[in-house]
């Protein structure tokens, strides 16, 4: 049966795709739409691996719609704009990430924050409106609304831009939501992966003091000499964490495989802050007394709104943050995403689109 959006679909298009939840990835021709009025065509330069990527490829989370195109850490170069774009010009280096579309009418998209509405459209593994699947980065070019695209500025190196359109956002948002951001606030981050790398530069550059959390005491001198933070503790070392109790305004936590979160909660100043932003498998064991006590809480942040992602850029751009990034081919991407599952990155990869896609391509 052909969805309602297909006849549309008349721009070829070439990616890597996996065919099942073997998660291996291929080449793979498909159609996407032409660019509409407010659409602009994005020839795709750098495009991230993020772990989400991992668990869609997997069908870990039980929603993966095969053939499946990841990707949602963009970077490009617009080629084509409809007739009434005015946000972009072709030539202009833009982002993509996790979302490419929303209801654009609930309260949180009047808010700017299209990333919490329910109807939001994701950049791949998503049904777009017109009822046709999406595909994401790890391809030639995308279509995409302009709302939902930002500008990259000249100063910020493109490949290790992608990964801030999602892990950047990640780490960026709750620090300013939750009022983390700045002098005289004491940062916790758990987990110094792709996410917390990032995280530890954003925090610095806010002028907040940092403390790296990790199960590894070997990322003591990336976190310390690397990245600048001003502490770590490794997370299995009780007299470490014992002295450091109740010295932290707010912890991020990144980690997304099922950890112990009490001794973290024992970390807090009165009144902090445990905001999560890995999907953990398993639930937590949470004792009421250890919130109560200290009028505690735990929350959770999921990336950010278009315009907070913009925010984000400009504000990397001009601190000079940047992802640590590993640049890889396109023939590379099931060997990195084998290594990504095992956590041997450092500290995160990004994929080379514009100079090893096409040559994949029999």
């Amino acid at each position: 049966m052909q969805r309602l959006g297909e006849k549309y679909q008349s721009v070829e298009a070439f990616g890597w795709a996996a065919r099942d939840s073997s998660g291996h990835l291929s080449p793979f021709v498909f159609s996407r739409r032409e660019t509409g009025e407010e659409e602009v065509r994005v020839k795709v330069l750098y495009c991230g691996l993020c772990h989400s990527d991992l668990h869609c490829l997997k069908n870990e989370w039980h929603s993966s719609i095969y053939p499946l195109v990841p990707g949602h850490e963009i970077v490009g170069e617009v080629t084509e704009i409809g007739r009434k774009v005015s946000k972009f010009s072709i030539g202009d280096k833009i982002g993509v990430g996790c979302i490419v579309d929303s209801c654009r009418a609930c309260e949180s998209c009047r808010e700017d924050q299209e990333n919490y509405c329910t109807k939001s459209v994701a950049t791949y593994n998503g049904v777009h409106y017109d009822g046709t699947v999406n595909y994401g980065g790890y391809s030639d070019h995308i279509v995409v609304d302009e709302r939902y695209a930002v500008k990259i500025p000249h100063t910020l190196p493109l490949a290790s831009a992608a990964p801030l359109l999602c892990a950047g956002i990640s780490m960026y948002s709750p620090m300013k939501y939750f009022g983390l951001a700045g002098p005289g606030k004491h940062i916790g981050i758990v987990g110094l992966g792709g996410l917390g790398h990032i995280g530890v530069r954003f925090a610095k550059a806010f002028g907040s003091k940092v403390t790296v959390v990790s199960s590894t005491a070997g990322k003591s001198k990336d976190a310390l000499e690397i990245f600048g933070a001003d502490g770590f503790l490794v997370s299995t070392d009780e007299d470490q964490m014992q002295a450091a109790m109740g010295t932290m305004d707010g912890i991020i936590d990144t980690v997304s495989a099922s950890h112990p979160i009490l001794p973290l909660i024992g970390l807090l100043k009165p009144s902090g802050k445990l905001v999560l932003l890995g999907a953990t498998e398993k639930p937590f064991d949470l004792h009421a007394f250890s919130l109560i006590l200290g009028r505690k809480s735990i929350a959770g942040s999921a990336i950010g709104g278009i315009k907070e992602t913009q925010e984000m850029i400009n504000f990397a751009a001009e601190h000079g943050i940047k992802a640590e990034i590993e640049t890889i081919s396109m023939e590379y991407v099931n060997t990195a995403m084998d290594r990504l599952a095992k956590g041997d990155v450092r500290y995160r990869f990004v994929i080379d689109i514009a100079n090893t896609l096409a040559v994949t391509r029999s």
